[in-house]
């Protein structure tokens, strides 16, 4: 048995979704304010924490362009373009090079704890990783409260009584509920030198660029 454990955040880790969730958050803005919001905009908005939750956000920077609207509202628009087949969720890419989760299921527990719904979570685990053993894997539906609060990774650690966790994730939000639930955190930050200075003041162990760079870091 793996004496330590890998916990993946999926977006911006295992996902690149600027064409999928990112996508969409511009779209739900754009139908409801007719404005456009950059993607620059809304990684301002995710380094700011607090805003994990898509849904939320969309509805955030609806009201912040001078439009309030009902939450439901909001999402009951949001997923109508995620998903079907010609849905956003078609545009997601896998970005863990072949063989990099198998070796490290050679040396990790490996589990995954994302802010996804469990269909979301599905959809994409089995179109891309359907070999890969998870286990286990929490999602939005599982726990009360959302990152940054800890209750995800708080599970895991129980569910992998004894072993060491490092949680691996690129948002604040991912930061902050990895040091509430006491383990360490390595920071995915792409191109980006404010988010990477971010995950740093956060108590990142590590920043990296891509989760396959993770090697590097575990030895």
């Amino acid at each position: 048995m793996a004496s330590q454990g890998l916990v993946f955040d999926m977006d911006g880790v295992l996902v690149d979704v600027t064409g999928s969730y990112r996508e969409a958050i511009a779209r739900t803005v754009k139908h409801f304010t007719g404005l456009h919001v950059a993607q620059e905009q809304i990684q301002n908005y995710k380094n700011q924490g607090g805003w994990n939750n898509d849904w939320a956000l969309s509805q955030k920077i609806c009201l912040d362009f001078g439009v309030g609207l009902d939450y439901d509202r909001v999402v009951e628009y949001f997923q109508s373009i995620f998903f079907g087949p010609e849905g956003l969720v078609n545009r997601e890419r896998w970005i863990p090079e072949p063989g990099l989760l198998e070796r490290l299921g050679t040396r990790f527990a490996l589990s995954i704890f994302t802010g996804r719904t469990r269909e979301e979570a599905a959809v994409t685990l089995s179109r891309y990783a359907n070999g890969i053993a998870f286990d286990p894997i929490v999602t939005t539906d599982d726990i009360e409260q959302s990152k940054p609060a800890p209750d995800g990774i708080l599970r895991i650690k129980e569910l992998l009584a004894g072993r060491e966790l490092h949680y691996i994730g690129d948002t604040v939000d991912d930061a902050r509920a990895a040091s509430a639930a006491g383990v360490r955190f390595i920071g995915i930050a792409g191109g980006n030198p404010e988010l990477a200075s971010l995950l740093k003041r956060e108590g990142a162990i590590a920043v990296l660029q891509s989760i396959n760079q993770v090697e590097t870091v575990l030895g």
